[in-house]
């Protein structure tokens, strides 16, 4: 057999099974440990729980089910009481560890849960708990929390195994996730903050979906595509190119919450948890300016009541000093497993994630493992429905309107002349004119946006930035000559008279 294990000794390629068994190998996990991986590119992994309990980022496994994972997915199988899981495919890192910070977070999961039952008796008007002591809260708040940390601390992770541990819990709770990092994507495209309700554990299989699929470009039969996302868009990877339009999404976005948790206790009592970008962490640079503004938007607009700083001291000393005399500033170790990601690669991350919008995914399987046997996104079915098929649409240039947000090569106000005032404000909207030459909307991805409530009298400059967003087009042609261009969309439809919004994010197949 050659050394790679895929050839006999008459050099014909081996049968399936062989070559996957050839590929295979099983790790013994024990008690609170992991088992950590990251792929390369155009790889694969296929794990199988073959006995005993385990779980990835607060998400069980099925025993006896084989869990596929590809384009450079990096994460980690836990367990709790220890258990034994079977892998094929080669993994570019793959090892066990005995440290992990999964004790805290477990702390964590049950402080939060009894600020959940405290808050529901309290809304029923049960008396207080004998366990809360003789001096209960008053005043007893669901969770509602801010994760903070630099880049590279594994907040999105955190937040995930939360919601999952939450959903899990078998209270029937439904809390919200909100993802207020625009180069994150979340279920909607890079540039946008969303936000969805949870109403089952989130699964990992690939950086395309991170926090799974909105039901508007995905198949509907898989629970982790069911979701409803709340979606603004905000144009951008960077939240330093237009802070004053981030902070008014984000104070738009939590009043919608709001609005939505007046009829819906459940919702209210589950709480939420908002996942930050690193930018919120920077001490110094380009993105210092801003950000204790937008924390301060987030702590207002969804009225946090506990902040996790994961793995950063001079920020949990800061956030002390801000807010720890009305809010829990609780500091929380960072894993050991997180990986240090690179700009390319989120840049590659937010390519899969259009691709995922756009098409759907669905990952090979390691080599010998025939794709109707593995779960794709940890549920997928063997019918193997995760392709979608977007339409591409000619649309005459007068029929879509098109803006853009503030002006785009803003210079900053200290550089403008003596006794100068800026003509266009960051949130002032500018209508794009496709004819014109270097409109830059060749592979633009635009945000349409939902129509105007007709009920509202009242027009205003600025409305279309309080408008949430209802999908994601893509132009991908332009004809000049003609006033046309072609538009890619998830979904059919008539774009005659609608309004989309134009940022910085470019995608191309």
């Amino acid at each position: 057999m050659s050394g790679l294990g895929l050839l006999n000794s008459d050099s014909k390629p081996l049968p399936a099974d062989d070559e996957a068994a050839a590929n295979t190998r099983q790790w013994h996990l024990a008690s609170e440990t992991e088992y950590r991986f990251e792929l390369d590119p155009n790889s694969s992994l296929a794990i199988k729980l073959v006995h005993g309990q385990a779980e990835i980022f607060g998400a069980e496994l099925a025993e006896g089910n084989t869990y596929v994972f590809g384009l450079e997915c990096k994460a980690a199988v836990y367990t709790w009481q220890g258990c034994t899981i079977e892998v094929t495919g080669q993994p570019s890192t793959e090892y066990v560890s005995e440290e992990t910070p999964m004790q805290v977070y477990a702390n964590l999961v049950l402080a939060l849960e009894q600020m959940r039952v405290r808050a529901l008796r309290a809304f029923h008007g049960s008396p207080p708990s004998s366990e809360e002591g003789p001096d209960p809260d008053p005043d007893p708040q669901p969770p509602r929390v801010l994760v903070l940390g630099p880049g590279n601390s594994g907040k999105t992770t955190l937040s995930k195994m939360l919601i999952n541990y939450a959903v899990r819990m078998g209270q029937s709770w439904n809390p919200v996730l909100v993802n207020v990092d625009p180069g994150e994507g979340g279920w909607a495209a890079p540039g946008a903050i969303s936000a969805a309700t949870i109403t089952s554990p989130i699964q990992t299989s690939t950086p395309a979906s991170t926090f799974g699929s909105a039901a508007t470009s995905a198949p509907a039969h898989l629970t982790s595509n069911a979701l409803l996302p709340l979606a603004y868009w905000y144009g951008h990877a960077e939240t330093r190119r237009n802070p004053l339009l981030m902070d008014r999404l984000i104070r738009n976005l939590g009043e919608n919450i709001w609005e939505r948790w007046d009829n819906d206790l459940g919702g209210r009592v589950a709480g939420l948890i908002v996942d930050t970008p690193s930018s919120f962490a920077a001490s110094s640079g380009p993105n210092g300016d801003h950000r204790h503004a937008l924390i301060k938007a987030c702590v207002d607009a969804f009225r946090i009541n506990v902040i996790l700083i994961v793995g950063h001291e001079k920020l949990n000393v800061e956030m002390q000093r801000a807010y720890g005399n009305r809010i829990a500033v609780v500091k929380i170790p960072k894993s050991g497993g997180v990986v240090e990601l690179d700009p390319s690669y989120r840049e590659r991350a937010r390519k899969h994630q259009l691709h995922n919008y756009m098409y759907g995914r669905i990952i090979p399987p390691p080599p010998g493992l025939p794709p109707t046997n593995v779960l794709q996104g940890g549920e997928q079915t063997p019918d193997l429905t995760l392709n979608l098929a977007p339409s591409s649409s000619i649309v005459a240039f007068g029929d879509l309107t098109l803006y853009r947000i503030g002006e785009e090569t803003m210079a900053p106000t200290s550089a403008l002349p003596i006794g100068a005032t800026r003509v266009v404000s960051e949130m002032q909207p500018l209508l794009v004119d496709p004819a014109q030459p270097g409109s830059g909307l060749y592979n633009a991805v635009l945000a349409l946006l939902a129509p105007p409530n007709p009920d509202e009298s009242e027009r205003y400059d600025e409305e279309m930035l309080d408008l949430p967003v209802v999908g994601f087009l893509v132009i991908t042609t332009l004809d000049i000559p003609n006033k046309r261009m072609t538009v890619l969309a998830p979904t059919q439809g008539s774009l005659v008279g609608r309004t989309a919004i134009v940022g910085s994010i470019e995608w191309q197949e």
